[in-house]
């Protein structure tokens, strides 16, 4: 499937004014003959590669400063990249300022059709949809005056509005949801779970942590231009606000090397590895039926996920997970040893954990088993392997779901038995 979005090593470099240049005609005239401090100039971003599935919402995190925005006005057309390159498939809906592209002159009614038909609509569509855009923005009584009579928040819903209603393939989101009213934020939340459930690929910035875990698939990290993690919403949310308050240690994911694992995986952090590493998971081994590691069992055939760690430091009550899912995040299975009830004791240096799946009854089709390791208060990972490990499922499709468990339909009274392979049939036992 090809990517909504890619952005492959984009940069973009900004000029840094001298504080003393001059600032009219008059005083460039008189200073000619000056030299002046030469401009210095910096990377708002350098080096940032990744790509979006169609339908996904990725919340993009990161300090004041870090390039969140100039990111999102490339992606957007506003400006172009000095390095690298930037492609986005389907129509394009943004709301990366608030106001931006109204005129304080024209009224807001003026707004919404010139705002409408620069995002692509036709002016007859507009028309369709300015009643709804009003009443969306819950403007009637001031659609006729100057948005310069409007305040911030007016401006804001007006602007969400006609973004809204522009049928985007591609939603663009900056700091919209820290403005407003609680009651036009929920507002806000509902239209953009519409878009989402419809298929709209989302870039969503904020420094919500908890609308980013709630609303995203994945989360993008910034740090100072470049991107520190892409990955688990939770993970790099978690990360990240852990990093905020020190908790990390001043350690961010990029501060170690690629590893290999003793069974050949490669983990490379900020990639595919997150965590602060305090307690490292050091390998992990899919066992099949026969007790031999392998990367494909028959749907209907138990699973063994042994998990190798080793703590640098007492470690109190970490929590383990394992998840297994498919590439388009759709969750297969989720479970931890908290929810099993199994409280870890403190843990120093190496051990094992081992979790045993007594029949893994998943579509056929190609999973990723990934694996954790949380502190008790889950605050952050200390070390997170994301799709690493493939699995793949030999057995029949699961058409829109992702279960395929024995099933025995039956007609008056004739049993019938459809959907299962050979290997399911008999994991069914003489039951099926």
């Amino acid at each position: 499937m090809r990517p909504a979005i890619v952005v492959d090593r984009l940069g973009k470099r900004f000029v840094r004014h001298d504080a003393n240049r001059p600032r009219t005609l008059k005083e460039a005239i008189l200073h000619a003959g000056r030299r002046g401090a030469p401009n210095a100039s910096f990377w708002a971003l350098r080096e940032v590669s990744f790509s979006i599935a169609p339908g996904q919402m990725v919340g993009v995190i990161g300090r004041n400063g870090a390039g969140k925005s100039t990111l999102l006005r490339l992606i957007g057309g506003i400006g172009r990249p000095d390095e690298g390159r930037v492609e986005a498939a389907g129509r394009l809906g943004a709301l990366l300022d608030l106001g931006a592209g109204f005129h304080p002159d024209l009224t807001g009614r003026e707004n919404v059709f010139i705002n409408g038909v620069i995002a692509g609509l036709t002016r007859r569509e507009v028309a369709n949809r300015f009643e709804a855009i009003v009443e969306f923005a819950e403007l009637e009584a001031f659609i006729d005056s100057p948005l310069r009579t409007y305040s911030t928040g007016m401006q804001m819903r007006l602007g969400f509005a006609v973004a809204a209603h522009t049928d985007p393939e591609i939603l663009l989101i900056d700091e919209i949801l820290s403005v407003g009213d609680l009651a036009f934020q929920r507002k806000c939340l509902e239209r953009i779970a519409a878009f989402k459930a419809r298929g709209c690929t989302i870039l969503l910035v904020t420094h919500d942590g908890s609308a980013v875990r709630r609303l995203c698939d994945a989360a993008l990290w910034l740090q100072s231009g470049r991107l520190v993690a892409h990955g688990p919403t939770d993970v790099v949310v978690g990360e990240y606000e852990a990093e905020s308050v020190a908790a990390l240690r001043h350690r961010t994911p990029s501060s170690r090397p690629a590893v290999l694992t003793p069974s050949g995986a490669e983990l490379r952090l900020g990639e595919n590895r997150f965590g602060s590493l305090e307690l490292e998971i050091t390998d992990v081994r899919l066992l099949g039926p026969s007790g031999q590691v392998t990367t494909g069992i028959e749907c209907g055939e138990p699973l063994r996920v042994e998990i190798e760690y080793r703590a640098s430091q007492p470690i109190e009550a970490p929590i383990v997970g394992v998840s297994i899912s498919r590439e388009d995040h759709v969750v297969g299975l989720d479970t931890t040893t908290e929810a099993a009830g199994l409280s870890l004791p403190t843990v120093h240096g190496a051990g094992r954990v081992v979790l045993d799946v007594g029949r893994l009854d998943l579509a056929g089709g190609a999973y990723y088993v990934d694996v954790g390791v949380y502190r008790q208060d889950w605050s952050y990972a200390f070390d997170y392997h994301w799709h690493v490990y493939p699995l793949l499922v030999h057995g029949p499709p699961g058409g829109k779901g992702i279960l395929a468990p024995p099933l025995r339909w039956e007609l008056g009274d004739r049993g019938l038995t459809a959907g299962l392979t050979a290997a399911a049939s008999r994991a069914a036992g003489p039951s099926a």
